[in-house]
């Protein structure tokens, strides 16, 4: 008789990331771990059930997790009280926020974001959804393998060694176990950062593009950015829809700036700051003498709808590269392209840098391309726009 196996998984990492889960529902944390632990590289070493046991079991472990992917609403304690209290054991521990999609949890995030949690996921709302959710999935592991590296690389840390795969599953079992740990590999000097010159014309938009430690950047850059700048702000952080419109609300509350949500056809108008809404790009377009919004459901750029490239590639037809662009903290490339194509229309670009950034995806790669005027701390950055526009206006 023919038995049939399911195949080997491949083995684990000799060192990979640690996680701990807490989520009141034992259903949801097992299915958290397995979309993590679906990666060699990640491994989930704690899963509790409320806040409270999240706070005893990093005291116990302080070190030994490396990020914690926290719900809002528990028993005993919820996510919001043990956040504090978890960063007061571990201050450098990356947290990142779960919670279903509401304006109710929207707002909790962001104000999670402002406490000192790293990011925030959305949870599928109904255990059918969350089953089937790949893109839910693929985020969660993204983030939180992003910001596990981010930490290693903080402490001088190596990268998961990749294991090597066999097919004995006995072999395969001990391969982790018998793998002696790599030392950290010396890392080589990095390239320098290629600078060039700002765009000779005085720019008529800025435009913003964050992604995972976004907001929190946000909030600080907005806040400095002098209120004096008479040109329009148009903004892409990648966000559900829910958040978008609170982030607007918490922008307006906390920067000075007003801060309004995008709907199409909405004129464009200096001194303010115009958000792509969540699940829509936002595109700037020549309209009479002035430029509107418009909002589209393109697919995903980046693996993100709203995107930061579109954005970008319209700043160019409306206002023929007289645009600055500012890269912030986030994964991945999105941007590149966008600023780029900004750059050859005459545009200019600057980047956050990596000591300041949550995560330096985003930035970097603009960075390491060579198309940045500057690559700037986070808190240097409003002084040079106030400094570079006044010498464009010169």
């Amino acid at each position: 008789m023919m038995v049939l196996t399911s195949p080997p998984k491949p083995p684990r990492s000799a060192d990979p990331y640690r996680v701990m889960l807490v989520d009141d529902s034992a259903v949801i944390r097992g299915l958290f771990a397995r979309s993590l632990e679906s990666d060699p590289e990640v491994q989930v070493v704690a899963s509790v059930g409320d806040g409270q046991m999240a706070v005893n079991t990093l005291a116990k472990d302080k070190g030994k997790i490396e990020v914690v992917v926290l719900d809002i609403e528990m028993p005993r304690m919820d996510g919001l009280t043990a956040l504090p209290e978890l960063l007061k054991i571990d201050p450098d521990v990356p947290v990142v926020m779960a919670s279903t999609l509401t304006a109710r949890n929207a707002d909790i995030s962001l104000k999670a974001l402002a406490l000192g949690a790293k990011d925030y996921i959305p949870k599928p709302s109904s255990m059918r959804e969350l089953s089937a959710a790949e893109v839910f999935k693929r985020e969660l592991l993204e983030k939180v393998k992003a910001l596990a590296a981010a930490r290693r690389r903080k402490v001088g840390g190596a990268a998961p060694a990749r294991p090597r795969f066999t097919a004995d599953r006995s072999t395969a079992a001990t391969t982790a176990a018998t793998t002696p740990r790599a030392a950290p590999a010396v890392k080589p000097a990095a390239p320098p950062i290629a600078l060039r010159a700002a765009g000779r014309r005085p720019p008529q938009v800025l435009c913003i593009g964050s992604s995972t430690g976004g907001p929190q950047a946000l909030f600080k850059l907005l806040g400095a950015l002098s209120k004096s700048l008479r040109m329009p702000i148009l903004l892409t952080q990648h966000m559900p829809a829910t958040f978008t419109s609170i982030l607007a609300d918490h922008i307006t509350r906390s920067t000075g700036w007003q801060c309004v949500e995008a709907t199409d056809r909405m004129p464009v108008q200096s001194g303010r700051v115009h958000l792509a809404p969540g699940d829509f790009h936002m595109l700037a377009e020549r309209s009479g003498t002035g430029v509107v919004l418009r909002l589209t459901k393109d697919p995903p750029e980046n693996f993100c709808r709203p995107a930061v490239d579109p954005m970008l590639r319209s700043a160019i037809e409306a206002w023929g590269g007289q645009a600055l662009t500012v890269i912030l903290t986030g994964m991945g490339h999105d941007g590149q392209k966008g600023s780029e194509a900004l750059v050859n229309a005459g545009g200019t670009v600057i980047a956050q840098d990596e000591a300041s950034s949550v995560v330096w995806g985003m930035p970097g790669a603009v960075a390491r391309a060579g198309i940045c005027t500057a690559v700037l701390p986070l808190d240097q950055i409003a002084p040079w726009i106030d400094r570079q526009t006044a010498r464009w206006a010169a």
